[in-house]
C-alpha cells in the first residue's frame, strides 16, 4: 500500500453516519463502495489515494490511537470515556452540529426526595449502611461515570455493565439508577425516569479527528481542511 494512502473511519450506521456522509456530499466527495451500503470498505474516485473504513464509533477512537486510522469521526463521548493513553493520542480538529447528546444521571421518577448529586449521595450510604450493598448503576460509560460520582462526593456505589438498552435496568431487579447518552429526554421520560437537576456530566456532539502519527503528513492535513 503507498504511504500516500490516507484512512479514514466513518460510523458504520446510525445518526452519525448520516451526518458524516451529508458533510463528503456537501464536500463532493462522493463516496462509492462496490457491495453497496453493507460494505465495510469505500473509496472515492477522484481521490484513489483515500480509503474509506466503516467502522463502529467507538472502534474509530481505538484505530486513531494505534494510527491504523489517519482520520476518523467519532462522538466526542466515545472520545472522553476511553483511557487516558488513548486520548492522548487522538487530535480533535473540529465540532460539528450534529450528534449532539448528553451523557447524564437518570433516577425513577417516584424517587421524589432525590433531586440532586447530595441527594444521591446520602441515598447512597443508606443503601451501605441498612441494605448492606452498594447503589448500583447500569452505564455503557463505567469511565466517565466513576469520575463524576467521586467529583460529586458519590463513592458508594457498584457499576452494572450495560449491554443493551439501559433505561430499563432498574425496573428489572439489575440496577437503582443509571447514567446514559441522550439527545431530548424523551425515551427517559417515556421509561419513568428523570434527570437530577445537577446530573450532566458531559455534553456531546460529532467530532472529526486525526491521529498524532498522521499529524504532520500534508496529504493528511490538506484533506482535514477540506473537511
Amino acid at each position: 500500500m503507498s504511504n500516500n494512502t490516507i484512512k479514514i473511519g466513518i460510523p458504520s450506521k446510525g445518526r452519525l453516519r448520516s451526518g458524516v456522509l451529508k458533510i463528503f456530499k456537501k464536500k463532493k466527495l462522493k463516496i462509492r463502495s462496490e457491495r453497496g451500503e453493507r460494505d465495510l470498505f469505500g473509496f472515492i474516485r477522484e481521490k484513489k489515494n483515500i480509503i474509506i473504513n466503516y467502522l463502529h464509533a467507538r472502534e474509530i477512537i481505538e484505530r486513531l490511537a494505534d494510527g491504523s486510522l489517519d482520520i476518523g469521526f467519532s462522538g466526542y463521548d466515545l472520545l472522553m470515556e476511553s483511557e487516558i493513553n488513548v486520548q492522548r493520542k487522538v487530535i480533535v480538529k473540529k465540532r460539528y452540529d450534529f450528534g449532539k447528546a448528553t451523557l447524564v444521571v437518570a433516577i425513577p421518577d417516584d424517587w421524589i426526595d432525590v433531586q440532586t448529586m447530595p441527594d444521591l449521595e446520602e441515598i447512597a450510604f443508606e443503601f451501605k449502611d441498612k441494605k448492606r450493598n452498594r447503589l448500583r448503576i447500569a452505564t455503557k460509560y463505567p469511565k466517565l461515570t466513576t469520575e463524576f460520582m467521586f467529583s460529586r462526593g458519590v463513592t458508594q456505589f457498584k457499576l452494572v455493565k450495560s449491554l443493551g438498552a439501559t433505561e430499563i435496568y432498574p425496573f428489572t431487579g439489575s440496577s437503582e439508577i443509571i447514567t446514559d447518552i441522550t439527545s431530548t429526554g424523551a425515551t427517559l421520560k417515556a421509561n419513568k425516569l428523570r434527570i437530577l437537576k445537577d446530573g450532566i456530566i458531559l455534553n456531546s456532539q460529532a467530532c472529526l479527528m486525526t491521529s498524532k502519527k498522521s499529524r504532520s503528513s500534508k496529504i493528511v492535513n490538506n484533506i482535514l481542511n477540506k473537511l
